[in-house]
């Protein structure tokens, strides 16, 4: 006989999060449903129109999940960076990797084409704390080069491979280019760049 823990209300969201966050990275954000997460957690699809309120809603806190964990890791390799012990590379893979392998790009692509514009809002906020809480640039240079490494991750999800395949060029070369990209910033600040 199998009893199954009563989770708490945080414990039973964050669970469903997990499970919309794999299904997202395994099969695409169209497998986001409240049907399939509720199968994935063996919960019901009233359970989690109860914690959630409907599909949009489990997308939306989809994606702020996404936003929270995935800023507080770049924002641990930004810091790593400032103390030397970690590179301006490792902040460049984070950030490529959460829109491509852990699939923000493939959210946020959904999400506009879906029509829901405003569930990208998390991701936007979560972006834009994470630039307040890390400043080691003037804001408006720490702005602008947040922008474009987020754009340039965010396009290299969607259509990297396939674009530089066609230009002959290493699939590297658009984290080579935003690499070089925070590398000279650093320099601009007057800040060493350490772990080159």
């Amino acid at each position: 006989m199998s009893i199954r823990r009563r989770l708490s209300q945080d414990e039973s969201r964050t669970v469903a999060l997990e499970a919309a966050r794999a299904l997202l990275i395994e099969t695409g954000p169209q497998s986001v449903t409240l049907k399939a997460v509720a199968a994935r957690i063996g919960r019901t699809h009233a359970n989690l129109l109860y914690h959630f309120g409907s599909a949009l809603g489990l997308q939306k806190a989809l994606a702020r999940h996404l936003a929270g964990t995935i800023c507080a890791t770049i924002a641990k390799a930004v810091v790593a960076s400032r103390t030397g012990i970690g590179s301006p590379r490792e902040v460049v893979d984070l950030t490529f990797d959460a829109f491509d392998r852990e699939g923000g790009g493939a959210l946020a692509s959904w999400m506009l084409l879906s029509g829901n514009e405003d569930a990208l809002d998390p991701i936007v906020e979560a972006i834009h704390d994470l630039v307040d809480e890390v400043h080691e640039f003037d804001s408006g240079t720490m702005r602008g080069v947040t922008l474009t490494l987020v754009l340039m991750a965010l396009g290299d999800s969607l259509m990297g491979g396939p674009l530089s395949q066609a230009l002959d060029l290493p699939r590297t070369s658009a984290r080579d280019t935003a690499e070089l990209l925070l590398i000279d910033a650093r320099a601009q600040a007057g800040l060493a760049v350490e772990g080159n």
